[in-house]
């Protein structure tokens, strides 16, 4: 999902999906190290997805303190 979708979710959408993706990363990591799994694509898919969601998580904490100092 682009980093647009992610920004018209609500927070909690957000941290609800950084906790689903972050299992499903490490199934599919798992997957991938006994040779269950065979396309590496997903999984670096997964965590360019928690990493943006994560962005997206720390510029609201920035801008709630840059706003209250």
């Amino acid at each position: 999902m682009k980093a647009r979708e992610w920004q018209e979710k609500s927070a909690g959408e957000r941290e609800k999906a950084i906790l689903e993706l972050k299992d499903k990363a490490r199934k599919l990591r798992f997957d991938l190290a006994t040779r269950e799994a065979k396309n590496h694509s997903d999984y670096d898919k997964i965590k360019k997805d928690i990493a943006r969601l994560l962005t997206l998580k720390q510029a609201a904490l920035v801008s709630i303190d840059v706003a209250q100092a």
